[in-house]
């Protein structure tokens, strides 16, 4: 005979006041289901949220808050565009509120750490959002990108400071040539949206309106999808181009050294790294010509002809001008010469390519004896003045100079191209020129949004599971607790049973609990990412007092 399942406690003698009788008792009488909430708004059963909701006002200048990808052409207050997007109306025909609100999909939980609201309600918790904030050089004249651009060095403060402030709990910052982008999880939009506003304003030291017609804004599944699409290539200059990947995962891996990103954050930026690697590996969107420092060296070549012979000069030994380094090698250059601040990197970079290194200090002697200028400095500061190149030229005037200058902000003083025998180029020049090799690859775009949105949908699952699974594991454990109750409640009764007959009503409870929790289980997790599944999440919580 197999052996019997050992049965619960239930039927053991207990004491008369024992902690399950207590907490039937407590349970016994209906209270309110935020009273363990240390926010008294959150109560459901309070006077003040008893009241429908007041519908938002109407916000003053319509261009102060841009509408969010996918907003409808109507001209409405901001706030009525937002709640009209997220599908919501309200019984009066007016806007809802936020919390009131259909989600394309789950908004996650700030985390009760660090940052995160940790204290807040399930209605709070469920406001949250991801909304990509930025500027790029399709929608912002150079000048305007590099006011905005956030060096290396003030970027832990510029994190900081989004996390401090009220409406945002996580933050990562892409900043890049082509690119200024804030990726936050928001709690509310639009106190989110002039938070992200407000940090860019004083990175430029510019009035919020000079730049505000520039920015695009992206939210939810649109702000994910945003993300993927920079990460695979798609978003930038040079279509495909492979640096922009390393600089996603850089702008994260400072976020995370900083403190700055969560559980949601984390999980959107793996997902964009592990979408950016398959786009390379699974299309050819990266052959050929697919970086910036590869197109610098490329349409430096067109312009001259040819590099044999050819004395150039690398201004910076980051990663971009490393890359051109290692471009103009490939290309012929008769002699590449490497300056930069840090020496040992100058010198590191120059061995690599079998040049040689100068000081900051030599470069305006070098730059006379030389035929090509390629900058890419991470500086916050004109690098090359005026009045250095005039004094180099003022020594070779049957002597042609060409200066490629991709770094934002710039290196060379603009003015520089006024000068007689000096053609200066920067990453305006170089979009054109990238345009034309964008064209072969044009193919493989269809191929990369696959990728995209199949990425989307896994990363959109992923956080659907984790927000479900702790709610259905809540509901299964208050199912638990309310099985233990009523067989406590029967104990005198079934006294009288052996332990065979002990362990058949063990058995028939546990499968009459699982059973009843089957379908409730299933639904909710089919559901998870979708309005229903929220819907379907505040009526379990509801139900079931969770």
């Amino acid at each position: 005979m197999p052996p019997r399942p050992r049965p619960s406690a239930w039927w053991r003698p207990a004491s008369p006041r024992s902690s399950t009788s207590r907490r039937a008792s407590s349970r016994s009488t209906p209270t309110c289901r935020c009273a363990r909430s240390t926010s008294p708004s959150s109560c459901r059963s309070s006077a003040s949220t008893a009241a429908a909701p007041t519908a938002p006002r109407r916000s003053a200048p319509a261009r102060s808050t841009p509408e969010p990808t996918g907003a409808p052409a109507a001209r409405q207050g901001p706030c009525a565009r937002w709640h009209a997007l997220r599908g919501h109306v309200d019984w009066r025909g007016g806007v809802g509120p936020w919390e009131a609100v259909s989600r394309p999909f789950p908004l996650a939980r700030p985390s009760t750490t660090g940052h995160g609201r940790g204290n807040a309600t399930h209605k709070e918790r469920l406001r949250v959002s991801v909304v990509a904030i930025g500027l790029n050089h399709r929608s912002v004249p150079l000048d305007l990108l590099e006011r905005t651009t956030v060096d290396a060095e003030r970027l832990p403060k510029v994190l900081a400071d989004l996390v401090a402030r009220p409406h945002l709990s996580e933050a990562v910052v892409l900043s890049t040539c082509n690119r200024t982008e804030v990726y936050v999880l928001a709690e509310k939009f639009h106190g989110a949206y002039g938070d992200v506003r407000d940090t860019l304003a004083e990175v430029a030291f510019l009035a919020p309106e000079e730049f505000i017609d520039h920015l695009y804004v992206h939210y939810d599944a649109d702000a994910v999808r945003h993300l993927f699409s920079v990460a695979a290539g798609l978003d930038s200059a040079v279509l495909g181009e492979s640096e922009i990947l390393g600089q996603v995962k850089s702008a994260w891996d400072l976020a995370q050294r900083e403190g700055s990103t969560g559980a949601v954050m984390n999980l959107l930026f793996r997902h964009a790294v592990e979408t950016g690697k398959r786009a390379r590996t699974e299309t050819t969107i990266s052959h050929h010509t697919t970086s910036i420092s590869q197109a610098a060296v490329a349409m430096a070549l067109d312009e001259l002809g040819t590099l044999e012979g050819r004395r150039v000069v690398v201004l910076g030994a980051g990663e971009m001008g490393e890359g051109m380094a290692t471009s103009l090698l490939g290309a012929g250059a008769g002699e590449v010469v490497v300056a930069n601040r840090t020496w040992d990197r100058a010198v590191e970079v120059a061995d690599r390519v079998g040049g040689r290194a100068v000081r900051l200090a030599d470069l305006g002697a070098v730059i006379a004896d030389s035929d090509l200028l390629l900058t890419s400095t991470g500086a916050s500061s004109l690098m090359v003045e005026h009045t250095d190149l005039s004094a180099a030229m003022a020594g070779r005037p049957d002597r042609p100079l060409l200066i490629v200058d991709i770094a934002v902000p710039r290196d060379v003083d603009p003015a520089a191209a006024d000068l007689p025998g000096v053609t200066l180029l920067d990453m305006t020049d170089l979009r054109r020129f990238a345009e034309v090799g964008i064209r072969g690859r044009q193919g493989e775009v269809a191929a990369v949004r696959r990728i995209v949105e199949d990425e989307l949908t896994r990363f959109l699952e992923t956080r659907s599971a984790r927000e479900a699974a702790p709610l259905i594991s809540e509901l299964r454990t208050r199912g638990e607790e309310l099985r233990q109750v009523e067989l406590e409640r029967y104990r005198a009764r079934l006294e009288h049973l052996d332990e065979r007959d002990r362990a058949t009503v063990e058995a028939l409870t546990r499968g009459l609990l699982a059973k009843l929790l089957h379908e409730p289980t299933i639904r909710l997790k089919d559901a998870a990412g979708t309005p229903r599944g929220d819907r379907l999440a505040d009526a379990m919580r509801d139900l079931f007092d969770l």
